[in-house]
């Protein structure tokens, strides 16, 4: 610790260790004149340090350092009257002139009296970050020109169905329930109906009834009473007032337990929420939409789920539709969430190949979207070129085809229809009998009964 101290005292030392920081360093004084810039900031901004010192900040051109005024150009900083800046974005000119794109962190240096004598800065280039954001915005703004409604993406028949019950349901008050399998979009649905409606000033408030037991869904849901129980360190407001003037959704609510289902059409009939450890009601005004996986008449049938609480949450039906009924919808999934992995993942991934666009189409998806999006992962993953090929899809997309198989109709399966698979596939019979929707074994069974090389 001794030898240490002496290095930190030793103003070489110093030097030296700002010299080897990836960020840029500026030093300034109070009039913004740089008294210091280190190597990563002549990297940063292409100025050398001798072009720099002795010159005022301003000749960085930073977009939130320079105000344009009646009499031209000012100066306006906030750091010396704030005492400092936190992660702040802005732009400056490199010496090029091109702009580049900081994360910008200060603080001001104060002497032995404690007056202010400058500040020191630290900037971090984030310009690849700054494109990639813009690269995904251009290519939202490209999809809502056709395909997008409120997040969700689709151009087929089921797809403008379901935006059409979007906007009736947005019209209403009446509590929606939405149902559907899962990474069907059920939480976009209900933020979409939220978004379109009057109380879309107001909160939006979502739970997932699945994730928490019977006394701790209550306390969510209704908040608690310091000292309620064990753990309830502070008076906690519930989802339900903290939704007030705005929208609750609650999703999987047919795993809710019983006792909890009572509570919660106690709550929707009287409008009041009593917290836990608390008699005092509280009147809430929200507006209930609801999502679940399941049948819930079936579960009404089978006594676990109340009958007058399904009447009470059911007012607007809405069903989302599953990818594999949607299937001229797939390319177009395909191709938004592959450009949005592409870009974080730092690939120049451009296409899927006609090959692999027609076994993703014939794929049931049991996972739906999300599924679809971790395939697209995976094979971003894999893929060595701009084009995902047949060869960088998982494994699992081979054993479920809704194409027929060469095993229970090998009579229907003629020698042109393996040459054309194994041309396609460049003579592979691992990727063949993929496509094939078979074994590699039953190919080469094939293969020999019908004399093929």
């Amino acid at each position: 610790m001794a030898g240490l101290d002496k290095f930190l005292k030793d103003p070489k030392f110093l030097m030296d260790v700002f010299e080897t920081m990836r960020d840029g360093l500026m030093i300034v004084d109070t009039e913004g004149i740089i008294l210091f810039f280190n190597k990563a900031a002549e990297e940063i901004t292409g100025y050398r340090r001798n072009e720099v010192i002795g010159k005022s900040c301003t000749m960085l051109d930073s977009d939130t350092c320079v105000v344009l005024t009646e009499t031209g150009r000012q100066r306006s900083c906030d750091l010396f009257k704030t005492g400092s800046i936190c992660n702040k974005r802005c732009r400056i000119r490199d010496m090029s002139g091109r702009g580049v794109y900081l994360l910008k962190n200060a603080v001001t240096l104060k002497g032995e009296n404690n007056e202010i004598i400058g500040a020191v800065e630290t900037m971090t280039d984030i310009t690849s970050l700054y494109m990639k954001e813009l690269e995904l915005e251009e290519l939202r703004q490209e999809l809502r020109k056709e395909y997008w409604f409120m997040g969700l993406l689709g151009k087929s028949a089921l797809m403008q169905n379901l935006y059409e019950q979007i906007r009736n349901a947005a019209i209403s008050e009446a509590p929606v329930l939405i149902c559907g399998e899962s990474g069907t979009g059920k939480n976009l649905v209900a933020n979409a109906i939220h978004s379109l409606s009057r109380r879309k000033d107001g909160p939006f408030i979502s739970l997932n009834c699945v994730s928490l037991n019977e006394h701790l869904l209550e306390s969510e849901l209704f908040g608690h009473k310091r000292g309620s129980f064990t753990g309830a360190i502070s008076d906690r407001t519930g989802r339900f007032e903290a939704a007030h003037n705005g929208t609750i959704f609650l999703d999987e609510i047919g795993d809710m337990p019983l006792i909890m289902q009572a509570k919660l059409l106690r709550v929707l009939e009287e409008k009041v929420v009593e917290r836990v450890g608390e008699n005092r009601p509280i009147p809430v005004n929200v507006r209930l939409i609801s999502a679940t996986n399941k049948d819930l008449y079936k579960l009404v049938s089978q006594g676990k789920f109340r009958e007058d609480l399904l009447y009470r949450v059911n007012s607007i039906f809405i069903k989302t539709p599953p990818l594999r009924e949607k299937i001229e919808d797939i390319p177009i999934l395909a191709f938004h969430y592959l450009k949005k992995i592409s870009v974080v993942n730092n690939k120049e991934i451009k296409r899927i190949s006609p090959e692999a666009i027609d076994i993703i189409e014939n794929y049931s998806w049991p996972g739906n979207v999300r599924q679809l999006i971790n395939a697209l992962e995976h094979s971003a993953i894999t893929c060595k070129g701009d084009t995902i090929e047949v060869s960088d899809l998982p494994d699992y997309i081979f054993h479920n085809k809704k194409l027929e198989s060469i095993e229970g109709n090998s009579n229907r399966i003629n020698k042109e229809k393996i040459r054309s698979a194994l041309l396609m596939h460049k003579g592979n019979k691992t990727l063949t009998a993929r496509h094939l929707g078979v074994s590699r074994v039953t190919l080469w069974k094939k293969l020999r009964e019908l004399g093929i090389d």
